[in-house]
C-alpha cells in the first residue's frame, strides 16, 4: 500500500483518432456508440467553412439523424448551454457531436451534463462536482489550442456574475476525439497565433504545476518543442500541412498534460478577464504568460529553464538564477513578438479600476490550486498591472 497517497497520480484520456480525414469518421464513431440521433453543436462562424457539412455528410452516410445547434458565441454563456440542453431533450437526441473550437466543445460538454443530471449548468462549478456523465460525446476540433476534445475541463461564462466558471471532472472527458489537422487550415492568422499560444500556456502551466507527474511532463515538454517548431510556420503559411499537423500534435500533447496536471495562475487570471470583459481566452493567456512566469520563477526555476530550453534558449544549470530568469523571459517574449502578440491589457480595455475585482475572481479559480507558488490577491493585482 502506498505510504503517501498524495504521491499517487492518475491519467485520463479519451479515445482519439489523429490525421487528415479523421473528421470524416464522425458517423462511424457515433454508430459505434449505438446512437441514432445526435445534437450537432457548432457555431455560426464555423458554418462559413466546409467542416460542419463534412461532419453532417459523415453522419448521413452512417444513417445518423442530427439536429443542428449553432447558437453559440465565443466564451459560451450559461444561457446557451441551457438552450442547447432544451434542444437535446426536445429532439430526443441520444448523443452529441461537437464541431469547432473550445467554445463549441465546452458548450457541448455542458449540454450533456445538464441533460443527464437535470440541473442548471452553474451548479457544477468546481472540481469533481458532476455526479453523472453526459450522453456520448464525439468532438471534432477545428482549432489548435483549447484541447477541450481531450481534457476534463469545461469553461462556461456566468453572465450574472461576469465570471468564467471552471467545471473540472473526468466526466467532462469526451468519448472520442477526431483530430483532423486539415480542419484547422481555415483559422485566421490571429486565431492561429492566439490558439497556438494557448497551447504553449497549457504546456508551461502543466509542467510547473504542483500536480505534475512523469506522464504529464513528457507531454508538456514535447508540446513546447512542437510549438517552437511549427507555430510561426502555421501563422505564415496557413495551408502548410506539416505545420498544421505539428500544431495539432502540440495541442493534443498539451491537452493530455493539463487535463491531468491541471494549470495555474495564467489560466485563473485569464478566466477572470474573459468573464468580466468577454475577451478572447488565448489572447489573454498570451498577454499574461511571461508576467506570471516572472512572478512564479523562484518557485520552480529549473522547470522554467527546461521549458525555455525546449523553446530554443541556451541555458546552463550553473548560471545564476537571475540570468536564468532573464533568458527564460527573453525566450517567451520573443515567441509572443514573432507571433504578433504585442497588445497590452490596457489596449484591450482593462482599466486600473478593474484590477481588484479581476484579482479577487482569479483567486477563487480552481486553477490557482496547482500554481507552483502560493499567491495572494494583492500580488495578483501587481501582475495584472504589469500586463497593462
Amino acid at each position: 500500500m502506498a505510504e503517501n497517497r498524495q504521491d499517487l497520480r492518475k491519467f485520463v484520456a479519451p479515445e482519439f483518432v489523429f490525421g487528415e480525414g479523421a473528421g470524416q469518421l464522425a458517423g462511424q464513431h457515433v454508430a459505434n456508440l449505438s446512437a441514432r440521433k445526435v445534437l450537432l453543436v457548432t457555431d455560426q462562424g464555423l458554418m462559413n467553412t466546409p467542416w460542419p457539412k463534412t461532419v453532417m455528410d459523415s453522419l448521413g452516410e452512417s444513417g445518423i439523424q442530427f439536429e443542428l445547434f449553432a447558437d453559440i458565441r465565443p466564451n459560451p454563456r450559461e444561457t446557451e448551454v441551457m438552450a442547447g440542453a432544451e434542444a437535446f431533450r426536445e429532439c430526443d437526441c441520444e448523443a452529441i457531436v461537437a464541431v469547432g473550437g473550445g467554445s463549441a466543445m465546452d458548450c457541448a460538454k455542458g449540454i450533456g451534463i445538464v441533460c443527464t443530471n437535470n440541473r442548471h449548468i452553474l451548479e457544477f462549478e468546481g472540481a469533481d462536482m458532476v455526479p453523472l456523465p453526459g450522453p456520448p460525446l464525439v468532438c471534432v476540433p477545428t482549432t489548435s489550442g483549447s484541447a477541450a476534445d481531450v481534457s476534463q475541463f469545461c469553461i462556461i461564462t456566468d453572465t450574472a456574475r461576469k465570471l468564467k466558471i471552471a467545471i473540472v471532472s473526468k466526466t467532462m472527458v469526451p468519448d472520442v476525439s477526431l483530430i483532423d489537422p486539415q480542419m484547422t487550415t481555415t483559422m485566421s492568422r490571429d486565431l492561429t497565433a492566439h490558439t497556438g499560444l494557448d497551447t504553449l500556456t497549457h504546456a508551461v502551466e502543466s509542467f510547473v504545476s504542483n500536480a505534475t507527474s512523469p506522464f504529464t511532463e513528457l507531454h508538456s515538454l514535447e508540446a513546447v518543442r512542437y510549438v517552437a517548431a511549427h507555430l510561426e510556420k502555421a501563422i505564415e503559411e496557413p495551408l502548410n500541412m506539416e505545420a498544421r499537423r505539428g500544431m495539432s500534435l502540440a495541442t493534443t500533447y498539451a491537452g493530455l498534460a493539463f487535463s491531468n496536471a491541471i494549470l495555474g495562475a495564467v489560466h485563473a487570471m485569464s478566466h477572470s478577464l474573459g468573464g468580466l470583459l468577454d475577451l478572447p481566452h488565448g489572447l489573454c493567456n498570451a498577454i499574461l504568460l511571461d508576467h506570471v512566469i516572472e512572478y512564479n520563477f523562484s518557485a520552480a526555476p529549473e522547470r522554467y529553464a527546461k521549458l525555455a530550453e525546449a523553446l530554443g534558449a541556451k541555458m546552463d544549470p550553473a548560471m545564476p538564477q537571475d540570468e536564468m530568469l532573464a533568458r527564460t523571459l527573453e525566450a517567451f517574449r520573443s515567441v509572443k513578438e514573432r507571433c504578433g502578440v504585442t497588445v497590452t491589457l490596457a489596449e484591450l480595455g482593462v482599466s486600473p479600476g478593474d484590477i481588484r475585482e479581476l484579482a479577487a475572481s482569479a483567486m477563487k479559480d480552481p486553477c490557482m490550486l496547482t500554481n507552483p507558488r502560493q499567491v495572494a490577491a494583492d500580488e495578483l493585482e501587481k501582475v495584472y498591472d504589469q500586463a497593462r
